[in-house]
């Protein structure tokens, strides 16, 4: 799992959360006493093939934080890290685990269903799922030395029976966004403490699909609104002006901060990580593939867009794997598409898109001015982040300067 993200810092920097190079967040030396930690995060940095001019440093490391999944910067200079300790711990389900639950799944439309669901399966049992938490950790470079040297927990009891991994945080002005199936919270902090939490939303998550398929992905975008992205759980939430509902598919949804106005602004997709929008307001991210021969995709998020993927294409095996998805050529690029009515991505890359950033400029070399990053996620050597430029072609974009900026050799 990666994670991007860029503010500029001191150096202007890009900082990178790594969980699986053995690294957690551009790791740090720990507190003394755990030279170990900090000695095997530095032994992973060896691995790491840097483009040229670029160096790596260390921030923080185990026992700072574990097991991370997103995390954001405020203007402070603080990283605002979620921590997942219900991945693969009995806290939330991957349907490749319980596939005999697969009719009941597919069946699930709303976050109520999939609560029956889980109740028929398991019954008392599924206090289970509630034993381990997510939390929000607050570290910080309190000396100005470029390591962090407080790590605290900012706010944490998000274990519920139908909680997801928590997947998107976003801080801003003492408020912070936390995207965590199947809320979305608005928390508020004083002098690093939580002092009011609140479900803006509720609804995201009504089956439960493979892991990491969550809600997650936030950003604000020019016009003030609040966006995130949602895989193919699904959702379907209750707001004050109606039902806004997108069962069979990921997609891109938009609020205002208050989370008030909530709408479904692009579908179709399977499982976007991370959104990001260039300098002139266009809207991107990495969409995965389903690990049956089809691309995964870097696509421009049209408002009204459908990428045209369906959760039960997943579980189709005959004729063709992942039915029309491949059979019709749905991921194919614009020039051979095979329906007008789905959005052609822009190019086919990566393994396993997750984190992306959008770098404008100012302390990277010249050459990464107007470029995106985008993590490659693959459990191991090969994982890296790329670097590529975006250049307008007809209605869409081509991408170019496609490179390695990092990557992990063995």
């Amino acid at each position: 799992m990666f994670s991007l993200n860029h503010r500029l810092l001191k150096r202007g920097a890009l900082a990178l959360a790594v969980q699986c190079f053995s690294l957690s967040s551009f790791a740090a030396p720990p507190s003394k006493g755990d030279e170990p930690a900090f000695a095997d995060a530095a032994k992973t940095m060896q691995r790491f093939k840097l483009a040229s001019n670029l160096k790596v440093s260390l921030f923080a490391a185990e026992p700072q934080l574990v097991n991370p999944v997103c995390f954001s910067i405020d203007n402070k200079g603080r990283f605002w890290v979620v921590e997942t300790q219900r991945y693969s711990k009995g806290g939330v389900f991957d349907l490749r685990d319980i596939y005999d639950w697969l009719d009941d799944e597919l069946a699930c439309k709303t976050v109520e269903d999939r609560k029956a669901m889980v109740l028929k399966h398991m019954g008392d049992k599924s206090r289970e799922l509630t034993v381990n938490t997510d939390d929000i950790r607050i570290l910080e470079d309190k000396d100005g030395d470029g390591k962090c040297d407080s790590s605290t927990v900012f706010a944490t009891g998000f274990n519920g029976m139908l909680e997801g991994i928590g997947s998107g945080v976003l801080t801003r002005k003492g408020s912070v966004w936390f995207t965590d199936i199947p809320n979305l919270w608005l928390l508020h902090e004083k002098d690093g403490k939580e002092v009011d939490r609140k479900s803006l939303q509720y609804g995201y998550g009504v089956r439960y699909s493979f892991t990491g398929h969550d809600s997650h992905g936030l950003r604000f975008g020019p016009d003030g609104k609040l966006y995130f992205s949602v895989g193919d759980r699904g959702f379907s939430v209750k707001t004050e002006k109606g039902l806004v509902d997108n069962p069979e598919s990921g997609g891109v949804v938009r609020c205002n901060p208050d989370g008030t106005d909530l709408e479904l602004f692009a579908t179709g997709l399977r499982n976007p990580q991370k959104l990001t929008f260039d300098q002139y307001g266009n809207l991107f991210t990495g969409d995965n593939n389903s690990d049956h021969g089809d691309p995964a995709r870097w696509v421009y998020v049209v408002e009204g867009g459908d990428s045209g993927w369906r959760v039960g294409y997943q579980h189709i095996r005959h004729p063709v794997d992942v039915g029309p998805f491949r059979a019709e050529n749905l991921t194919a690029f614009e020039k051979d598409s095979t329906s007008p009515a789905v959005i052609p991505p822009i190019a086919h890359i990566t393994s396993g898109p997750s984190g992306c950033t959008y770098y404008p400029g100012t302390g990277l070399p010249d050459r990464y001015n107007e470029h995106f990053f985008l993590c490659d996620f693959r459990a191991g050597a090969g994982s890296g982040v790329l670097s590529f430029g975006m250049k307008p072609k007809g209605a869409s974009f081509e991408m170019t300067d496609k490179h390695e900026f990092i990557m992990q050799v063995v």
